[in-house]
């Protein structure tokens, strides 16, 4: 590397990986992976330095790791709906990450930190569920050096390029930093139009939790599906009366005996009703012409202050 680059790298590369990293594993979208590929190949010729950021990067994920893994055991679900509430990528985050964590298990940290949505879930939700320091600590630990030696060992692979694209970077000089601070405000901006496109597409009718009661206390009995994960469910076991539980991955098996005429209320515990919007939009796709969401959710159910059923609850009602 050569000119201004060589020298910012030179001088404070180490803290430049170890903060861009620490940064970006909060879960901020500052775009670590080409810091650690460009450290990768500046300092490939160092096994020391290499190892150095290594050492570094690895330390800054865990750091952030163990953070939000004890956010999740103390807040649990109200974290994680913060989260979604604030991600630039809602789809992966709402619709996607819980499911995903439930195939693949706690042992989906170890490649969390590769897919979109699951990479700032995976630690708050593994302490929500209870996952154990220990178990915890050691799949972070690996998927952390997973991702890291990925980073560092594509710029060490691609080291002589990545010189040359540095080296006609320095003779623009100024131009070049605008040209870079420009593409992360591209980015930036992308991912804020996919997320307000994604908010926009859930804009539908909803029913709110007053209508929903005076609904069935008139007797008109609707079919109320509760559209959480297995997860979501577990970590707030309550629901609203009568609802069936049809996860997404679930779904067709709980609408084989619906009419399509049938009244139908869809809800979940997720930012803007995202889940329950998604699905009303697919069954009002294949068909089912009464569909809507709830509005605020069983969130907004439980502050109305309406029943619920536990799993206490119900098992009571089934031995009697």
């Amino acid at each position: 590397m050569s000119g201004y680059f060589a020298t910012l790298f030179e001088h404070f590369g180490p803290l430049i990986v170890f903060l861009v990293v620490f940064i970006d594993q909060l879960g901020i979208p500052i775009p670590a992976m080409p810091v650690l590929i460009v450290a990768g190949g500046s300092y490939g010729a160092s096994r020391p330095q290499l190892a150095l950021l290594f050492a570094l990067a690895l330390l800054a994920c865990l750091g952030a790791d163990f953070f939000w893994f004890l956010i999740g055991r103390t807040y649990g679900m109200r974290v994680l709906k913060t989260l979604c509430r604030i991600s630039l990528e809602p789809d992966s985050c709402v619709s996607q990450t819980q499911g995903r964590f439930e195939r693949w298990g706690v042992n989906s940290l170890v490649i969390a930190k590769f897919v979109p949505g699951l990479a700032i879930i995976a630690s708050p939700l593994a302490g929500a569920m209870r996952v154990g320091w220990l178990r915890f600590g050691v799949l972070s630990l690996i998927g952390s050096a997973l991702w890291v030696a990925v980073g560092l060992g594509a710029g060490f692979a691609f080291a002589a390029q990545i010189e040359r694209v540095f080296a006609r970077l320095a003779r623009v000089g100024l131009l070049a930093a605008i040209v870079a601070a420009a593409l992360l405000g591209a980015y930036l901006v992308s991912k804020w139009h996919e997320r307000r496109r994604f908010l926009d597409e859930l804009r539908m009718a909803r029913i709110t939790v007053d209508d929903l009661y005076q609904l069935i206390e008139s007797g008109k009995h609707p079919i109320i599906l509760d559209v959480r994960t297995q997860t979501a469910r577990s970590l707030e076991p309550r629901w609203i009366p009568n609802a069936i539980h049809a996860p997404i991955a679930e779904m067709a098996q709980a609408l084989k005996n619906l009419s399509r005429e049938q009244e139908i209320i869809v809800y979940c515990n997720c930012p803007n009703d995202a889940s329950a919007a998604l699905v009303a939009r697919q069954l009002m796709a294949q068909g089912f012409t009464r569909v809507r969401p709830l509005h605020g959710g069983l969130d907004a159910w439980v502050a109305a202050g309406y029943a619920v059923h536990t799993p206490a609850e119900a098992a009571a009602a089934r031995s009697g």
